[in-house]
């Protein structure tokens, strides 16, 4: 019986085995190159010549192997397994293999071609880890997970990710609750720094009325009960969510619905990095092209979004939010399970210098002491402040903003920007320097000149062989001004009362009087801030 594996990064060698026989055994184990430890890791072996996958059994009886196939369109595959902290092995017919082992963000993948001519081929795979964010106070968390609570346990440990919330209860029609819940209410302790909590919820409505008809998703994290209601409206699961100590995180901006829900449902988290950016081709490219307007000057092509494109709609319609006063922390959120992207390849990280606790990583998390990622690190402080800090300024003509830090990735970091309400004002195009440990480290050193209440973010590009998206960026740093407040720009709040009255028009005839009233209470809410609004 054939079995097999994938992946992709940087070419180290190549395996030579000379045989007669049909098939193979290929077998090894994944240790940590410094410790020479065995750990778990994720596994892609691929023929060359066929372009089948083969997926890795354990070969001990304690060991554990996960397997995850997963296809979006005809070039857009996920095909990996995850395996414990044990032997592997699997059988291979005569031919050549392309074998990619990884493990999380924090460890150089490795790759090597194997030729299989029929002698069993045994190989010690060692990854190099490139950074320790344990080490460094940060702990990262995936905020859209899809994947079973009973392969999440081995999953969060292979992938690095300190905080799993998987979507136990998972609604698609409109007005209807949650099933009787199955998942148990309290944090499961994978060990001392990776968790589970497991009461979570989306609402993801595609129907009304036994009828095809899109609102969106929302996901409600970390709440303590069962909901009993459906959606919409929404104001009563909100109320609920925040009294339980709960989160509301926007799944993405570009659902119908989404410019409804962060007035009425007072949204705490906004996915900067959502489900559409993969560690395989992005395919998502007529995802509501039509939503992005003609200021963001979004990057598309004649089959739609590019993958810039769509990231950088994402993040406008973010900014535009900002600047309208509504201060949301950002998040980054998969859905593994059902898109093709291993658990946490989008991610973000919260700062705990103190060490680990579920608690705190929650306060961490709607605090904004955080950045998001799907490649690079990026450690940033603004006047000595940690992102997602507020700072009164009052009286001054300027206020000057110190802002030092470091990128660092597996590749080179190719640009550093720094955003001020919504624009970039400064772009570093930073020197190589690699660490120690195999990465790539750039430096931060930068003064902004700001007047008047305004928020500050970077963000960072790391380079890659393929030209894809791989970006990080920290929760933004706000100065309040209470003489001079933050307003957004004509063109954005335009934008954003455009959305919600698209919404109003488009459910008239479908959403109940109350259902409407609160679309109504959120182009109110827009309609005010737009009174106060810029004129450029």
């Amino acid at each position: 019986m054939r079995r097999a594996i994938m992946t992709a990064a940087v070419i180290v060698g190549s395996l030579v085995a000379e045989a007669s026989a049909q098939e193979t055994v290929f077998s090894g184990r994944v240790t940590d190159a410094t410790t020479g430890e065995a750990i778990p890791a994720r596994i892609y072996i691929e023929s060359t010549k066929s372009g089948l996958w083969y997926f890795a059994e354990s070969a001990d009886p304690a060991g554990r192997a996960v397997r995850y196939r997963k296809q979006r369109g005809r070039s857009s595959s996920e095909n990996h397994v995850t395996l414990s902290a044990h032997p592997f092995q699997v059988e291979l017919e005569h031919g050549e293999y392309l074998v990619t082992v990884e493990r999380g963000k924090e460890y150089r993948p490795w790759q090597a071609t194997v030729v299989v001519k029929g002698k069993p081929i045994r190989r010690e795979i060692k990854l190099h880890r490139w950074i320790d964010m344990a080490k460094r106070g940060w702990y990262s968390g995936d905020t859209h997970v899809h994947r079973t609570l009973s392969e999440l346990p081995l999953v969060v440990k292979t992938e690095q990710v300190n905080v799993a919330f998987p979507l136990t209860d998972w609604i698609t029609v409109a007005r209807r609750p949650p099933d009787e819940a199955t998942a148990p209410g309290k944090l499961i302790r994978v060990d001392k720094t990776h968790v589970i909590y497991p009461r979570n919820t989306e609402y993801e409505i595609f129907s009304i009325n036994r009828k095809p008809h899109v609102l969106g998703a929302v996901l409600l994290l970390g709440h303590k009960t069962r909901f009993k209601k459906g959606v919409p409206p929404v104001g009563p699961i909100a109320e609920q969510t925040h009294r339980e100590g709960g989160l509301i995180d926007l799944e993405k901006h570009s659902w119908p619905w989404s410019m409804v829900l962060v007035p009425t449902m007072k949204v705490d988290l906004y996915q900067l990095l959502n489900n559409h950016a993969w560690r395989t081709n992005f395919a998502m490219r007529n995802w509501y092209t039509g939503f992005g307007p003609e200021y963001m000057k979004l990057q598309k092509n004649d089959r739609g979004w590019t993958e810039w494109g769509w990231v950088d709609f994402g993040l406008q319609n973010y900014y535009a939010l900002l600047n309208c006063g509504f201060p949301l922390m950002p998040s980054a959120g998969t859905a593994s399970g059902v898109h093709p992207v291993p658990l946490g390849f989008s991610r973000v990280y919260v700062h705990l210098p103190k060490g680990f606790s579920y608690d705190q990583w929650m306060k961490g998390l709607a605090a904004g002491r955080t950045f998001v990622t799907n490649g690079p690190m990026l450690f940033v402080e603004f006047n000595g402040k940690p992102p997602g800090s507020r700072v009164n300024v009052t009286g001054k003509q300027k206020t000057s903003c110190h802002i030092v830090g470091t990128a660092e990735g597996a590749q080179p970091i190719d640009r550093i920007e720094i955003i001020v309400n919504g624009r970039v004002v400064k772009k570093i195009l930073p020197g190589v320097e690699k660490t120690k440990q195999g990465g790539y480290v750039a430096t931060l050193d930068e003064t902004i000149n700001i007047a008047g209440s305004s928020w500050i973010a970077v963000r960072c590009h790391e380079k890659h062989v393929e030209q894809r998206v791989r970006i990080a960026h920290t929760a933004p740093v706000f100065f309040d001004d209470k003489n001079r407040p933050l307003r957004p720009r004509r063109e954005e709040i335009d934008y954003l009362i455009s959305r919600v009255e698209q919404e109003l028009l488009r459910n008239k005839l479908v959403l109940t009087k109350p259902e409407l009233a609160e679309i109504e209470q959120a182009l109110d809410v827009y309609k005010k801030i737009r009174a106060k609004a810029k004129t450029k």
